[in-house]
């Protein structure tokens, strides 16, 4: 439920920010010499850093709360 979530965030954002981003590398393109309006390795390598980086985000407190006993939890509150 956590991963699944942070993976739905991380899908939004990605569907909004890679043609936020292909339309500011255009618009700087235009504007610098020698710069490149689209690199696809640098997208996708940006992309999946941010994949990955959401994923652990997500999996290390899922893990501690899978780890703890729900009647413990329970009793605590």
């Amino acid at each position: 439920m956590v991963v699944s979530g942070a993976m739905l965030q991380i899908a939004v954002g990605l569907l909004i920010g890679i043609p936020v981003a292909l339309a500011g590398g255009r618009a700087l393109a235009h504007q610098l010499f020698g710069v490149k309006s689209y690199d696809p390795a640098v997208l996708s390598a940006a992309a999946g850093l941010l994949v990955v980086s959401a994923l652990v985000a997500g999996l290390v407190p899922a893990m501690r709360a899978a780890s703890i006993d729900p009647m413990k939890a329970l009793r605590s509150e």
